[in-house]
């Protein structure tokens, strides 16, 4: 395990300590005498009443995990404003909106970032504040102007920053937010959630890590889990597909994408007993590309020439060290359509390229075409491992406080590896000696791309991850499947149960496969 801090402090706020601020404001205060309270390390900027109408109108930031302009609030609510500095290099901003007494549920939401976004959430302040929320986010201690979620080079040279963004800031905002919460409603939350997907993900494993009695519900999507090493599998999946270009014989153009996805249905779909374009467990996918391997010296559209196939299985395969250990698991048969973004160049993605050149090399113009999986690795491991890599698979405190973890990935993920969370669950579940299933629990959507449980859009595969931690938590009752669905224009036209791992759904053998009801959980035998 990569867990050591390589000389740069974590901070721990002992129980005691917070219980302390708690008990110190016993009495309900009003918004605007806020600004005067006293939290350590904490410096607190605004405190204001927010009563429509007129509508507030949100803060907006550009950038694709910006807020765009024109959002408005329509209830009342107390604004509060800070920032965190737990080191001298610190600047952790955050805001905190709170319901009045009147509408406020009882709960505190935590928000979760994208990528490596230097932003506060408003929209997702906006929405839980709506919903009668408590609810805080932060910016992870750098302020972007524009919400790409690529790395401009902030973290050049300044380490405590990186840490910052890697473990402390979520940590930070939630003691804050708990003791902001204390004062105004003179009381703690009742429960404490965190739901998030992609880095919001790894943010949310990382508090049930490290800052076990931070929240008493997480829920964890498609994390970017193990950063260094989920880095290094996404520049070297790059590489491999364009480090000769786009024109060199192992390139693999999307328009074969769909041949090679074909290939892979009619290999494991009818596994789990019924053909409806989704295999429910990749990993029992044994699909040989040589199936589709182009005649002769052939190469068109609907196969693959020799090249390109020893490319594919080097995308499945994963990134490994030079002594054949893996670093990263690689993309699952059935994901392929998605894999443009990483493979289809002309250049890898930002978010990836960018890890190594200004984090791990602190180099903007560091070239990936002298990317070395093994060597390059092994440096991010030693410069930032300690910071950002949260992969202690040791839960027992957050069980023992009493916390759920929902965690969930997209079996078609192809920006985040799926099998990283898979083998991470599989040592939770050594660590714990098996003991999981009654506070974490690991579900495997097929057939769905990114974020399913933290999405709306019209997708395969979509549900409310936050509904279902909530409800876990509040009840006691684990989830024994989570049901999703896929929406046309907003219109359910198929559904399909999502089973705790190792479970899958299997087909009763009769009825509509595309409603859920006509599928058990069960082992897998195929």
């Amino acid at each position: 395990m990569r867990d050591h801090c390589f000389g740069l402090p974590y901070l721990l706020v002992p129980l005691a300590g917070v219980a302390l601020a708690f008990t110190s404001a016993s009495a309900q205060q009003p918004c605007e005498s806020l600004a005067s309270l006293k939290v350590p390390n904490v410096t607190l900027t605004m405190a204001k009443s927010i009563e429509p109408p007129p509508d507030f109108e949100v803060p907006s930031l550009p950038g694709r995990y910006g807020t765009p302009p024109g959002q408005k609030v329509s209830v009342p609510f107390c604004r509060v404003a800070g920032f965190a500095a737990p080191t001298g290099d610190s600047h952790i901003a955050f805001e905190v909106w709170l319901p009045l007494a009147a509408s406020w549920n009882g709960k505190y939401v935590g928000e979760g970032n994208p990528g490596f976004v230097g932003a506060i959430s408003y929209g997702g302040l906006t929405r839980e504040v709506a919903r009668g929320y408590a609810t805080a986010s932060t910016d992870t201690g750098h302020a972007d102007a524009e919400a790409t979620g690529a790395l401009p080079p902030w973290a050049i040279g300044h380490p405590e920053k990186v840490a910052d963004w890697g473990h402390r800031a979520v940590h930070e905002m939630t003691i804050a937010a708990k003791q902001i919460i204390q004062a105004y409603y003179g009381k703690p939350p009742a429960l404490s959630l965190f739901s998030s997907c992609h880095e919001g993900g790894n943010q949310a494993l990382t508090e049930a890590q490290k800052y076990p009695t931070d929240y008493d519900g997480i829920a964890a999507g498609d994390p970017a889990y193990d950063i260094t090493h989920l880095q290094a599998v996404s520049v070297y999946l790059s590489w491999l597909s364009l480090k000769d270009g786009v024109k060199a014989p192992g390139y693999i153009p999307p328009s074969k994408y769909p041949v090679i996805h074909r290939a892979v249905l009619d290999a494991c779909d009818a596994l789990d007993g019924v053909r409806d374009g989704i295999i429910e467990t990749p990993r029992r996918c044994h699909f040989d590309p040589a199936v589709i391997r182009c005649p002769g010296k052939e190469d068109n559209t609907s196969c693959l020439t020799p090249a390109q196939l020893q490319t594919l299985r080097q995308v499945y395969a994963g990134a490994k060290f030079a002594d054949g250990s893996q670093i990263y698991p690689g993309l699952e048969p059935g994901s392929e359509l998605d894999w443009g973004m990483m493979l289809g160049g002309p250049n890898p993605m930002a978010i990836n390229k960018d890890f190594f050149a200004n984090l791990v090399f602190e180099d903007p113009k560091w070239d990936y075409h002298a990317f070395d999986v093994d060597r390059d690795t092994r440096a991010a491991d030693a410069k930032v491992g300690g910071m950002v890599n949260m992969t202690d698979a040791n839960l027992r405190p957050f069980k023992e406080h009493g916390g759920k973890l929902l965690m969930y990935q997209s079996w078609q993920e192809a920006a985040i590896p799926p099998g990283g969370l898979v083998d991470y669950y599989e040592r939770v579940q050594a660590a714990l000696g098996g003991k999981t299933q009654d506070f974490a629990r690991l579900f495997m959507v097929p057939g769905a791309g990114m974020c399913s449980g933290f999405s709306v859009r019209n997708i395969q595969g979509a549900f409310d991850a936050f509904d279902v931690i909530e409800k876990w938590r509040e009840t006691g009752v684990p989830p024994d499947k989570i049901i999703t669905s896929h929406r046309v224009d907003g219109v359910v036209d198929r559904t399909h149960p999502v089973c705790p791992y190792p479970q899958a759904a299997i087909y009763k053998g009769s009825g509509d496969p595309y409603d859920a009801g006509n599928f058990t959980c069960g082992n897998p035998k195929w």
